[in-house]
């Protein structure tokens, strides 16, 4: 595709994700159907499966060649990142959808040949949209995102996802604590591709969690990327696009700070183990 294709993608899917979320917004007052998944807290409505298949039908109808990676069903089977891939999730934070009717997003970042090429964030409720073509710069809607500098640990707010807490826990709950002692707060908002839209805003400074799809994590690698910021996988291994994954994700100088913190603690016989 050539840079006047890339550009009328961005117009449309900027469109067609503003009228998922006007559909998102009007079912906020409506009965949901919700069911379980995995675990009581990891949850499936109609409306992940309504939005996924609208936008999945736009995807197909205009980009019939394309692929596409999709949290509900609706894409394809992938085995490799040749071409032009589409990592889709319907509703980032569907328990924040449910419960806080506030606080998730419908997330899309395109790939071609394993190359980050476009992203799309967007906060129904809050109305942000954050959005990039890769080598034109980052935006938090019409907004222009500055380039990250760096930060260290003591001044940093770091947004830490308390799944690593949990009893079946991949990381002894540990390796943080000195981490959580010296930096300036920890958040969790618990809408991974928000969270990495903040990280690329300047609104938080590192993001860590320990398992992420990649519909979680595939459009916001791609607006870091775009305003220098780092990320792997917890151990500093790049992160393959069609895994499951640990993301740790930062400003430069922390990034490199907490993965020597990280490396320190499995040297010292701390667990650390990626999901398969």
């Amino acid at each position: 595709m050539n840079q006047t294709e890339w550009a009328m993608l961005e117009k449309r899917v900027t469109g067609w994700i503003k009228e998922a979320a006007a559909r998102l917004r009007a079912s906020l007052t409506n009965p949901l159907e919700i069911s379980e998944k995995s675990a009581h807290n990891d949850l499936v409505t109609n409306m992940d499966r309504s939005i996924e298949h609208f936008l999945v039908g736009k995807i197909k109808d205009h980009y019939p060649e394309h692929r596409i990676i999709s949290e509900e069903g609706y894409g394809d089977e992938v085995t490799d990142t040749n071409g032009i891939l589409w990592l889709l999730d319907p509703i980032d934070g569907t328990l924040n959808y449910v419960m806080q009717k506030r606080f998730f997003a419908i997330s899309i970042g395109i790939y071609e040949n394993g190359e980050g090429r476009a992203a799309f964030i967007y906060d129904v409720m809050g109305d942000e949209l954050f959005h990039c073509l890769s080598g034109k710069g980052a935006y938090k809607n019409n907004a222009k995102l500055e380039p990250l500098t760096k930060i260290h640990i003591d001044d940093a707010l770091i947004d830490l996802s308390p799944t690593w807490l949990k009893p079946n826990r991949r990381i002894d709950e540990d390796v943080f604590t000195e981490i959580i002692k010296r930096c300036s707060g920890t958040r969790a908002y618990g809408a991974a591709s928000l969270e990495l839209a903040y990280v690329a805003a300047g609104l938080l400074d590192a993001y860590f969690t320990m398992r992420l799809s990649p519909w979680d994590y595939g459009a916001g690698l791609i607006l870091l990327s775009e305003v220098g910021g780092c990320h792997s996988r917890a151990d500093g291994v790049p992160i393959n696009i069609l895994s499951k994954t640990s993301v740790i994700a930062a400003r430069p100088g922390l990034y490199e700070d907490l993965i020597q913190h990280i490396k320190e603690q499995v040297a010292s016989g701390k667990r650390l183990n990626e999901p398969q």
